[in-house]
């Protein structure tokens, strides 16, 4: 779309491309995400995406503004692994609003302190929204049904007085009518120049009572059924584990890992205690003779070749010694290295190597010679996991082992072997501890393989939905609400600024209700364009419909939002939208606290931090004034 879009060199170049990349994504919001064929013209190899974040993953990025934008939804992909779309199209809305602002000659300093001045009325509405999960009043399920089940909420009997209007609104037509988190003793903790995370502390001496995972599950699954249920029983099996946790209410993702498998049907998908890899013939008869014994295990943390060197000491890429004689000693000390690494695991009766890194083809081999496993690309923290249960200690190169690294008490068994699928083996072995470890092995599988990689998208998506929220201890309402709840708070204060504005001649910012105003738009244009994406909308009907649940200022919140609800999936952003009847039951749906206002903090920064270089380029500096501080914000 950035082709298509005409830009105009005598206006803010910079703003004019990120609203243009905001607009690649907007089929990837919603309930009906579109999927994309990337393809590479000068190699002609493709990918199949739909999600903001695969989508800038495949693209190259020559504008200073497009790296700048892909570095950021890296970051935030990184963290939170769900929220990128949200993300990218705020950023796109409200540089609109900021081009709207120079058109109409207001000043970049006035536009950059409204927009932060929206912004914490944002996060305020969040905080006055937001709910405790802390003492959740649920009845008990014993399973998790997506389609039938409803969330065993009750309203608690404490009321919350300090509590603003529309949180207590909400709370008389949301499911989750609980206390909020301005209902007890708070405790700020600053997350940016913007942001404020507010987390309730709880000075009742009794020990409060824990969510349950499946009930709330549902509410943040946004459509992704199947994904959230494996999620669930992944939560599960980490319980049985650990018996104290019978409520199913602790679910650690770092010890969760995912095992792709093509050309199986969907159906096959499962939750598996340990850590179940992929392995080739030759490492399928290691373990098959390494079954039901008791293995010694070393951990690498790196890279299993005689060239890794750790970021303290890794050489600069392109850089060529002239003078060494690499070509007739390279051999020989990849050798001497080998023989070195083998003879020293042999020694330790070590017959299981976990690496973080990759391990060489010739090690792999050299390693299946002796009956040594060696896995490579193990995540960290199960690396962590299994030190914790076997005693092992991680080390960064394999010269470094010693006794007292090496752990005992690891079984590898053949899980499945399914053959082969284009030309690659699929043999699966399972490796786990005698002692509980909290490991879990989600298996994913598909006939389409282009889809795989959108199916683990989506499982991690709510996997870390479920683990923010329990970071949090709060949920947001979703299917848009909050965001309702920010435009109506966004255009009353802009009417009062408007008003005191003509009543006293303030030396305020003169332009902060236009700003807000904008803002509001922003929030409109994304609800909007997220009930497109249902299917059941055009734009214009869209956007009307969302406006006339702000035209009558007289009736209550609850009245002018009990009409929003959700259907169907929706993966980035956590939104998408169905206008149904006030008869129709409200789905009820939550949203993450901390996701949501990274993704609208990284998306105001985006902005205002365009917006400012562009300024620069345009209007220069003049150092030698002495304001030029003053004129400028710091990121």
């Amino acid at each position: 779309m950035l082709g298509s879009t005409i830009i105009n060199h005598r206006q803010h170049v910079g703003l004019q491309k990120l609203a243009a990349l905001a607009g690649i994504t907007h089929s990837s919001l919603g309930p009906n995400k579109k999927y994309k064929f990337i393809q590479d013209e000068a190699s002609g190899e493709s990918a199949l995406v739909c999600s903001c974040f695969r989508i800038f993953e495949n693209l190259q990025l020559s504008c200073a503004v497009g790296q700048l934008v892909h570095e950021t939804i890296q970051a935030h992909q990184k963290v939170y692994h769900t929220g990128s779309g949200c993300l990218l199209f705020l950023a796109g809305a409200w540089s609109r609003a900021a081009l709207e602002c120079l058109q109409r000659g207001i000043p970049v300093p006035h536009i950059i302190s409204a927009l932060s001045d929206g912004m914490d009325i944002c996060v305020d509405v969040c905080r006055k929204s937001s709910v405790s999960t802390e003492g959740l009043d649920v009845e008990p399920s014993e399973s998790f049904n997506a389609k039938s089940h409803a969330l065993g909420f009750q309203l608690s009997k404490k009321p919350n007085v300090e509590a603003s209007q529309a949180s207590r609104n909400l709370q008389e037509t949301s499911p989750v009518g609980l206390k909020t988190l301005n209902g007890s003793r708070q405790r700020q903790i600053k997350l940016s120049r913007h942001l404020y995370e507010a987390r309730s502390e709880n000075v009742s001496t009794d020990r409060p009572k824990l969510p349950d995972i499946a009930h709330i599950a549902k509410g943040l699954s946004h459509g992704c059924v199947d994904a959230m249920n494996l999620v669930v029983e992944a939560s599960r099996v980490q319980s049985k584990s650990h018996p104290e946790n019978i409520s199913c209410s602790t679910f650690d993702v770092t010890k969760v890992m995912t095992c792709v498998l093509p050309g199986l049907p969907e159906e096959h998908a499962c939750v598996l205690p340990g850590c179940v890899v992929l392995v080739s013939d030759e490492q399928a008869s290691v373990a098959h003779h390494l079954k039901e014994q008791s293995l010694r295990v070393a951990l690498i943390n790196g890279d299993l070749s005689d060239t890794y060197r750790h970021l303290g000491f890794k050489k600069l890429t392109g850089v060529q010694c002239v003078g060494d004689q690499s070509d007739f000693t390279s051999s020989s000390k990849d050798k001497e290295w080998m023989e070195k690494v083998v003879a020293l695991l042999l020694n330790l009766g070590v017959n299981l190597i976990l690496v973080s890194g990759l391990v060489r083809e010739e090690v792999i081999q050299r390693c299946c010679t002796h009956h040594i496993l060696a896995v490579e690309k193990v995540k960290a923290s199960v690396l962590r996991a299994f030190a914790k249960a076997t005693g092992a200690v991680p080390v960064t190169y394999a010269t470094q082992l010693s006794r007292h690294c090496v752990g005992v008490g690891v079984q590898a068994e053949i899980w499945r072997d399914l053959g082969s699928y284009d030309g690659k083996p699929l043999i699966t072995v399972n490796i786990s501890t005698v002692e509980n470890s909290e490991l879990v092995t989600v298996i994913l599988s598909s006939c389409v393989h282009g889809k795989l990689q959108a199916m683990e998208d989506r499982f991690w998506a709510c996997a870390y939905r479920l683990h923010h929220m329990l970071e949090d201890k709060a949920i947001l309402p979703g299917a848009g609400v909050t965001e309702m709840l920010c435009v109506h708070h966004l255009q009353r204060e802009a009417e009062k600024h408007v008003k005191h504005h003509r009543e006293k001649d303030s030396a305020a910012n003169p332009y902060r209700g236009e700003v807000l105003n904008l803002i509001a738009d922003g929030l409109l244009d994304y609800i909007s364009t997220v009930m497109v994406n249902t299917g059941r909308f055009s734009k214009v009907k869209a956007m009307t419909a969302a406006r006339q649940q702000l035209q009558n200022n007289n009736e209550s919140l609850d009245a002018k939002f009990s009409q929003l609800s959700l259907e169907g999936e929706e993966e980035d952003s956590g939104v998408s939208f169905l206008i149904k009847s006030s008869k129709a039951p409200a789905v009820k749906i939550y949203d993450n606290l901390s996701v949501k206002q990274e993704a609208w903090r990284k998306a105001l920064d985006l902005v205002v931090l365009v917006l400012q270089t562009d300024a620069e380029v345009i209007t220069g500096i003049d150092h030698t004034s002495g304001d030029t501080q003053d004129k400028l914000m710091l990121l």
